[in-house]
């Protein structure tokens, strides 16, 4: 599941300051990005594909005719939400104002509309020709946002303008083309995911369908978008998460602990998890077998959301409620009830949204009026999700 609208593909021209975009490519991954380098034949003498490989985690073609039954240029041209050509030199510049597509990167350029960012680098009196001046300003006309290059100390001893930019000053102009926002800087975002597990004996358990999709895109979101993230995971994959502080569980009890432990410290809490109502009065400490099988004495969870906002003072509390019928009714009974201040619901009939990539429901807030969420990606209901939440903190 890949985050929403973060697909970037990353050009890199042929020059020294190719090597600097192999720390520009770590930290747009750090904010969220999803990175596919596309580097032009010539830049590969100064940082081989093998590097861009292994830091990017995909593979890397520079050639039209590389791997010619995926139709490369198109294909990729198709996925990518962004482009960012770092470094652009003023040969790639040159070409890309009359629009040559002589490699993969100028295919690929050409066969996308998204929005387009290019960082020059080159020795000031290149900059300052005519003919690169007058290419610049073609692809501005086109749309194209060019950044303007740092004045310093170059390669040999010259300075002047023409230096490539500090990594955060092009990620701040690359995040003001991308709308990427960092409001939840400075704030704690405690998250709950997967479902709780209860031991019957040392193979059965009783658990639940959820995934933990929805909970690990809400902690992906909150992470971009600036918060110190905390997910307490329950028996959900949360290997490929970066950035983001893990609590791993596998029972009620043991999630308990882990919300008592981190709850006070945090600004927000969003219970995603799909925690068991009920758990067995005692654990057989051997399988039991099939023939005495017969029944299963159950007693019942704590109720962790209402248990813990008995304990609210500043946070906000975001819910989730999973239901069959009267899903409206029951999720305002929940979010009175249980001090809420937003819950989202949807209708799980017939297994509907467990272990999908796309969610649809209701997000009821109090003494508001109720939001329709239709099908959309769980990414993208995160983050109305952490709309929301970031309104209510005022």
């Amino acid at each position: 599941m890949r985050l929403q609208g973060r697909e970037v593909i990353l050009g890199v021209g042929g020059g020294i300051a190719a090597y600097k975009s192999c720390e520009l490519l770590r930290r747009l991954q750090d904010r969220g990005y999803v990175i596919t380098v596309v580097p032009t034949p010539s830049s590969l003498n100064f940082v081989g594909a093998a590097t861009w490989e292994a830091l990017s985690g995909r593979p890397v073609t520079t050639q039209v005719w590389e791997s010619v039954h995926t139709v490369p240029h198109i294909a990729l041209a198709e996925r990518a939400n962004f482009f960012l050509i770092a470094p652009a030199t003023a040969d790639l510049i040159a070409r890309l104002a009359m629009g040559r597509a002589d490699d993969l990167l100028t295919n690929l350029v050409l066969a996308s509309d998204v929005p387009k960012m290019i960082v020059p680098a080159m020795h000031p009196s290149m900059w300052l020709d005519p003919a690169t001046v007058a290419n610049v300003a073609t692809l501005k006309n086109r749309g194209f946002i060019v950044m303007e290059p740092e004045v310093g100390r170059l390669t040999g001893d010259d300075i002047g303008p023409g230096r490539f930019p500090e990594t955060t000053a092009i990620i701040s102009t690359f995040d003001g083309m991308t709308g990427h926002k960092q409001d939840l800087a400075g704030k704690k975002v405690l998250i709950t995911a997967g479902g709780t597990r209860e031991a019957i004996d040392p193979v059965r358990f009783i658990g639940n369908r959820s995934s933990g999709k929805q909970g690990i895109a809400l902690a992906q979101a909150a992470r971009d978008r600036g918060a110190q993230v905390g997910l307490i995971a329950a028996n959900c994959d949360v290997s490929h998460l970066k950035g983001v502080e893990l609590f791993p569980v596998e029972t009620t009890a043991q999630m308990q602990a882990a919300l008592q432990k981190q709850f006070d410290s945090c600004d927000i809490l969003i219970m995603a998890a799909a925690v068991a109502d009920a758990r067995p009065s005692e654990v057989a400490s051997d399988k039991i077998k099939k023939v005495a099988l017969s029944s299963i004495d159950l007693e019942e969870n704590p109720d962790l959301l209402a248990e813990i906002s008995a304990r609210k003072s500043k946070q906000i509390l975001i819910g989730f409620a999973a239901e069959t019928k009267d899903h409206l009714q029951e999720a305002r009974r929940k979010l009175e009830a249980k001090g809420l201040d937003v819950i989202y619901v949807n209708d799980v009939s017939g297994g509907a949204i467990f272990g999908q990539d796309t969610t649809m429901g209701t997000i009821l807030i109090r003494n508001e009026a109720d939001i329709a969420v239709k099908e959309v990606s769980k990414d993208a209901l995160s983050n109305t999700l952490l709309d929301q939440a970031i309104r209510q903190l005022g």
